[in-house]
């Protein structure tokens, strides 16, 4: 499973084989998580997690940590491992597995969907450069919001972190509300 030394994955097939052994945690935002899931995936946001530890640490369960394409379910992966819980991710999220051809379960009622983070940070970013080109038409300084965007851009993609992410993120849209984790943690806890 995954360690700090050896993380592991799961590819589509053999998660779907093993999905009734498994215990799905998809770490994406409650919006996100609306938007199709994995059967039976409980919604853990990736920014909640270290609270879900010592209900992660106390479970037998074997985990396999879910997201859009695979790249923040392996930093909870990581998380995880750092703090003794052994869990999988899945290759390609959520992505890769309606790709397959398998089903995604929506929450009746509750939550909304919402858009994916990513494409909440592209139209983000695209609407402020269009923004700082139109503004800087009245004044040149209003260019400077759109390199600020590009500049940031550009170091996301080179440290594989987004900060316009992260900000988005705090969005009421995309918040868990508070009991929703609770009701989450205690069905984690009763596996």
């Amino acid at each position: 499973m995954c360690t700090p030394l050896a993380p592991h994955s799961l590819g589509i097939d053999q998660a779907r084989e093993r999905l009734s052994e498994l215990t799905v945690v998809d770490v994406r935002t409650p919006g996100e998580y609306a938007s199709g899931h994995l059967p039976g995936a409980l919604n853990v946001p990736l920014d909640q997690l270290e609270r879900a530890l010592p209900v992660l640490k106390e479970s037998d369960a074997e985990l396999l940590v879910v997201c859009r394409s695979g790249a923040r379910s392996e930093k909870a992966c990581a998380l995880l491992a750092e703090h003794g819980v052994t869990a999988a991710d899945l290759t390609g999220g959520t992505n890769a597995w309606a790709a397959g051809g398998h089903e995604l379960h929506r929450p009746s009622g509750g939550a909304r969907a919402t858009w994916a983070m990513e494409r909440q940070v592209r139209f983000t970013a695209g609407a402020l450069v269009l923004v700082g080109l139109g503004l800087g038409l009245l004044h040149p300084a209003w260019e400077l919001l759109s390199a600020g965007v590009a500049g940031g851009l550009v170091f996301a993609a080179l440290t594989d972190t987004c900060g316009m992410a992260a900000i988005l993120s705090k969005l009421p849209h995309n918040r868990p509300r508070p009991a929703d984790l609770d009701a989450t943690l205690a069905a984690l806890g009763a596996r």
